[in-house]
């Protein structure tokens, strides 16, 4: 697939020029999950949580690997950016109920409902396959270009769900 350089250039400016400040939420239902990237040819593990309602991104996180401890990393992570005494986590049958058991946070299985997480992990892919074919760089770089997309996807992006707004012009729970 050909690309326009003015594209490209247009793309990546457009989310060089965004700041990361991702709002403070009070979800009611929350999809958690994790995807493998490959970064310079090396398999990380990309975390995500999604508030189910508003489709706002609550966070993501990247580590070298997976397993029920990062799983409760970025979980305490989420606790301390948004308040989630209220949350339900939908989870897949990976850690995830383990790690939250260890914070008292409320979860269940739910694959239908948490769907929306499936799809913000294409989407994610897509871009990547149309800008970055092999994702190159160290992993902290990774990390910025994500806090950079996240922003892209809550505040610049209009979401068909959602009516052609943005997750954060969506009413706040």
């Amino acid at each position: 697939m050909k690309r326009s350089h003015g594209a490209v250039w247009n793309w990546v400016h457009r989310l060089s020029d965004s700041d990361c400040d991702p709002p403070e939420a009070q979800p009611k239902r929350v999809a958690v999950d994790e995807t493998a990237v490959k970064i310079n040819g090396e398999w990380s593990w990309l975390y995500a949580a999604i508030d189910i309602d508003t489709k706002l991104i609550l966070d993501v996180a990247l580590f070298g690997r997976h397993g029920t401890d990062l799983a409760a990393a970025f979980l305490q992570k989420l606790r301390e950016k948004h308040d989630l005494s209220e949350a339900e986590f939908l989870v897949d049958q990976f850690g995830y109920r383990t790690a939250l058991s260890r914070f008292g946070l409320s979860g269940r299985v739910n694959y239908p409902d948490r769907n929306l997480i499936e799809t913000w992990f294409h989407t994610l892919k897509i871009r990547l396959d149309r800008f970055h074919t092999p994702w190159v760089g160290s992993r902290s770089s990774v990390r910025e270009w994500l806090e950079k997309f996240m922003h892209y996807y809550n505040r610049q992006r209009p979401h068909q769900a959602l009516d052609g707004k943005t997750p954060i012009e969506e009413p706040q729970n």
